[in-house]
């Protein structure tokens, strides 16, 4: 089974990021053949800064192999070091109707929010159907909003197999995790950059307590016990403490005197600590970005023999070879 799996360069991650996508994604690579990309070409129709865009590319390398991406279980490159995706792109897009892309939610959104549209953000999904079907992917994990996207992939490729009356391109299934709950930020909102409620993967100590510190509580007196049910220091403790932890962490929001400001430390620590080894992983690929490059360089070219083959095949069946 093969899952592919597409990364945004979108600069600083957060605990957000990593408990609602990242950690299933490294989770996945004992579950089938995971392919996974940078998506480079997707991060043109936001970001016109050259520069910003490199550091992205590297620093989501970075993130990804930090955060437990293991190059030896996975096939991970950048996408545009695989340009066969853009020829598969154009292959499809004649087989791609106006009203499908017209129908697209992401790219009423993003209008919407006031991005600038574009051709490349109106058949964003095409280049999207096109990372996966180049690689005759079998599942490729998603979010709910980004469920449209198969479902537009599979359209597109039955129309093509329908067209050359071939089963060449393979239907992908979208996996959407329901039972990932949203991970709440600083400020009991979905944690998301866009609020400004993040707490950052990788933050440096000062930057880490501060956010952490930053968590909106309620305005219990401090001699008075605590309730942690619907507290947000106490929802994100969830997320790096086992049950006995958590047990001890319930008994001080019963014990007075016991402020938000100790519990907000505790959180700290746990943090500190779940990502400890994380942070020594990070530190060594940005002190060697040499080795980083080496292995993107390797994902793509494992990826491409699979693209040219698959492309071989697809200039056969449309009649570009003679």
């Amino acid at each position: 089974m093969r899952i592919l799996s597409g990364i945004q360069p979108s600069g600083t991650l957060h605990i957000g990021n990593y408990f609602g996508m990242i950690k299933k994604m490294v989770e996945s690579q004992d579950d089938g053949e995971l392919f996974a990309f940078i998506a480079s070409y997707h991060a043109l129709t936001s970001l016109k800064d050259s520069e910003a865009l490199k550091s992205n590319i590297f620093e989501a390398a970075v993130n990804f192999l930090s955060l437990g991406l293991d190059p030896n279980k996975s096939t991970f490159w950048s996408q545009s070091d695989v340009p066969e995706v853009l020829e598969l792109y154009w292959l499809l897009s004649n087989h791609t109707s106006m009203g499908l892309l017209e129908r697209a939610h992401s790219y009423k959104d993003k209008v919407a929010k006031g991005i600038l549209a574009n051709h490349g953000l109106f058949s964003y999904p095409v280049l999207m159907a096109a990372d996966i079907l180049l690689y005759d992917s079998d599942i490729v994990p998603v979010g709910k909003d980004q469920v449209q996207h198969v479902e537009i992939t599979r359209d597109i490729a039955n129309t093509f197999n329908v067209t050359y009356n071939k089963e060449i391109l393979k239907l992908p299934v979208a996996k959407v995790d329901e039972v990932v709950a949203t991970v709440l930020g600083t400020d009991g909102a979905k944690m998301s950059k866009s609020y400004g409620n993040t707490i950052d993967l990788f933050a440096a100590p000062k930057k880490l307590k501060k956010q952490v510190m930053g968590i909106v509580t309620d305005s219990t007196p401090l001699e008075e016990p605590k309730d942690y049910t619907n507290c947000n220091v106490y929802n994100l403790c969830k997320l790096f403490m086992n049950e006995d932890e958590l047990r001890v962490l319930r008994d001080k929001y019963a014990t007075p005197n016991m402020g938000y400001g100790h519990f907000k430390l505790d959180l700290l620590e746990a943090i500190t600590k779940y990502f400890e080894p994380f942070q020594e992983k990070k530190d060594f690929y940005t002190q060697n970005p040499d080795i980083v490059k080496d292995i993107l360089s390797d994902g793509a070219k494992k990826a491409r023999i699979i693209a040219k083959a698959k492309l071989e095949i697809l200039r056969e069946i449309v009649g570009l070879k003679i």
